[in-house]
């Protein structure tokens, strides 16, 4: 039975009336020019229909076709209905390996574009891939480590973006994934490095159906396992980093496109992977007729991308329930684990004398204007104390509800990688400031009432869309990662309209504390000192829920009551903590885990830990910030995601 056969007549259709919704509105956009009058000599129109409109409507075909085969082939070959190159963080690292070598090594775009996708897409997949080997191929641990992985590489992209802008300006857009086109070199360039990729798929779709039979029926009908997956999983990189190198990130066309063949019919292996590049040739034609169609003027400045994510995260979010995923009981703590090496005491006095020197350190040495280190003292000393003090304390409050936050998730998903800023509130709370910004213009305060409004909206419709699974942790985690990347590409929407706010907002997306002062400090220390204590009173729900349902629910707590009280205190918290280090420290990543690893077990002690590591690694970071390149200043929240990403990369290699 072939691909076409009588039982496939669903992925044809779809086809056809996505197809049939992009001639028409790609009709009205070159209607105009065909229609009218041919100008003798230089003919303006014509030259915008065959030059740009034209070459950006073949783009969309072949980008969207390469990106469909290439999440086709990362499902099949994974064996995970949710990869793609967005929720795998190929496109991603494609993505920051050209900002950096736009920034710092710009001989290498000289060997070629395609050359740095090839090596930033490869380094990402080997991390997500190599963690899921070391997990057994776990859909969950993959799918939450290549978002995570995604949300920190597009984020250090956009920072570095911002931080450099008179030299990396343009690829704002570009990286949001922007397809408009002013000649054929794209389109044109694209076919001659898709079709050989494209021939080679087609040569292992035989042994690739036979993955279905599973690895020792497969193995016995003469298929190199190792062999076929590197083939497939190099086919899925190569065309995801083409894509990406050519018109940047376009996001989520690689999981829609095979979903919606396999939700029409296509069921087998051989029929997924040829209806899903028709499927997602035509479906990104067709976002991107529409787009231009409906911004009119604006459509070259709107990236396409972006548009594609806001509308690919909510489709995530319903295929969450397809993500089959158990419990990671956590086994019984002994004595000695429960005390560690040195015991509770040692460690917590580490910690605490820790961060008062690093406090210390913070507001009373610097760098005076020749770039001297100095301690703070003379005539000054109260003026520049009264603008250090602030930054301090609010940094340090951030951080520590950052790391108790952190603690909540890590105990209750039983996974090491889990942190607040995969929620989704930091997310939110970013959206409701770009809200701010562009709606409303208010003042610094009104910006922190705006984000705080919006941290919680995430939070309210991440709890709503879990609610069904009992609150389940992998659930939460998963919506708010998809949450976030929805949220993410409409801020980048904003940002790329060209309008000066978005410089503001970019700025505070970095973590900047440079306009916190003593009313703001103030309020950070009191919100984060009630929310900390409440996080505190929970020790006993901290130490029982991570055992699993059974146990909790046979020593009276219930399940669904105490998971979505734990969730919304750890969302509150860091929402709190993002209005004033942004969104992007790992903070919450990092505090835990070195808690965990001087020897804190227990709840109680594991999140005074992280609250003291938490806190001083930011006040930390800001001070490194402050007086690295004095006088020029480098965002606290940069900092800390630059020191947070080695352990990312850390906890990514461990095994389980």
């Amino acid at each position: 039975m072939t691909a076409l056969s009588r039982d496939n007549l669903g992925p044809g259709v779809v086809v056809f009336l996505l197809v049939c919704g992009g001639c028409v509105a790609s009709w009205f956009l070159v209607q105009p020019a065909l229609s009218g009058p041919v100008a003798p000599g230089y003919d303006i129109e014509r030259m915008v229909l065959y030059y740009s409109s034209l070459p950006r409507l073949a783009t969309a075909l072949l980008a969207g076709a390469a990106l469909a085969l290439s999440g086709a082939l990362f499902q099949q070959v994974l064996r995970n209905p949710l990869a793609d190159p967005t929720t795998l963080g190929v496109s991603a690292g494609a993505n920051l390996a050209l900002v950096v070598a736009s920034l710092f090594m710009p001989v290498l775009l000289g060997a070629g574009r395609d050359l740095v996708a090839l090596l930033g897409s490869a380094a990402a997949a080997a991390i997500v891939i190599g963690l899921g080997a070391r997990r057994g191929f776990s859909p969950y641990s993959l799918v939450l480590s290549g978002l995570v992985l995604s949300l920190w590489c597009g984020s250090l992209s956009a920072i570095l973006i911002y931080l450099n802008q008179r030299y990396l300006a343009s690829l704002f857009i570009w990286g949001a994934g922007s397809l408009a086109q002013q000649s054929w070199v794209i389109p044109v360039s694209l076919i001659w490095k898709i079709v050989p990729v494209a021939i080679v798929c087609v040569l292992v779709i035989r042994p690739l159906s036979l993955l279905d039979l599973g690895e020792s029926s497969s193995s016995s009908l003469g298929v190199k396992l190792a062999r076929l997956r590197i083939v497939a999983v190099a086919c899925a990189v190569s065309l995801a980093a083409f894509v990406t190198s050519a018109v940047g990130v376009i996001g989520f066309i690689g999981l829609v496109a095979p979903t919606l063949a396999r939700l029409s019919g296509a069921r087998r292996p051989v029929q997924l992977i040829l209806w899903s590049p028709l499927i997602g040739a035509s479906l990104l034609f067709l976002a991107d007729s529409v787009l231009q169609l409906v911004a009119g003027g604006l459509g070259d400045l709107l990236p396409t991308g972006a548009v594609t994510a806001i509308f690919g995260s909510p489709l995530l979010l319903a295929l969450l329930p397809w993500l089959k995923v158990r419990h990671r009981v956590q086994h019984a703590v002994t004595v000695r684990e429960r005390q560690g090496r040195w015991g509770v005491g040692k460690p917590a006095t580490v910690a605490l004398a820790s961060v008062l020197v690093i406090v210390a350190l913070g507001l009373f040495v610097g760098r005076g204007p020749g770039g001297i280190w100095s301690v703070l003292s003379g005539e000054f000393f109260d003026d520049i104390l009264a603008i250090r003090a602030p930054r301090v304390f609010a940094a340090l409050a951030s951080g520590a509800m950052l790391g108790v936050a952190g603690t909540i998730l890590q105990r209750l998903t039983g996974n090491e990688m889990a942190s607040p800023e995969v929620l989704g509130i930091s997310a939110g709370a970013t959206f409701g400031v770009a809200i701010a910004l562009f709606a409303v213009a208010p003042g610094f305060i009104g910006q922190f009432a705006f984000a705080a409004v919006g941290a919680i909206t995430v939070l309210a419709v991440i709890l709503l869309s879990s609610r069904r699974s009992n609150f389940a942790p992998e659930r939460v985690l998963l919506a708010g990662i998809a949450l976030s990347a929805m949220v993410d590409a409409v801020v980048g929407v904003l940002s790329s309209t060209g309008d000066p706010r978005a410089v503001l907002l970019l700025r505070w997306i970095s973590g900047s504390t440079y306009l916190v002062d003593a009313g703001t400090a103030a309020t950070e220390i009191a919100i984060g000192a009630v929310l900390i204590g409440i996080a505190l009173s929970a020790r006993r729900w901290l130490d029982i829920l991570p055992l699993g349902p059974a146990p909790s629910s046979a020593v009276g707590i219930e399940l669904a009551r105490s998971r979505l009280a734990l969730f919304g205190l750890a969302g509150l918290m860091t929402a709190a903590a993002t209005l004033t280090v942004g969104p992007l420290s790992f903070v919450g990543l990092m505090g835990p885990h070195l808690a965990r690893e001087a020897g804190l077990k227990r709840a109680l002690p594991q999140m005074m830990g992280a609250a003291f590591i938490g806190g001083g690694l930011m006040v930390l970071a800001d001070l490194i910030g402050r007086t690295a390149v004095a006088p020029y200043q480098i965002p606290a929240g940069l900092v800390s995601a630059l020191i947070g990403a080695p352990c990312l990369m850390f906890l990514l290699g461990k095994r389980r």
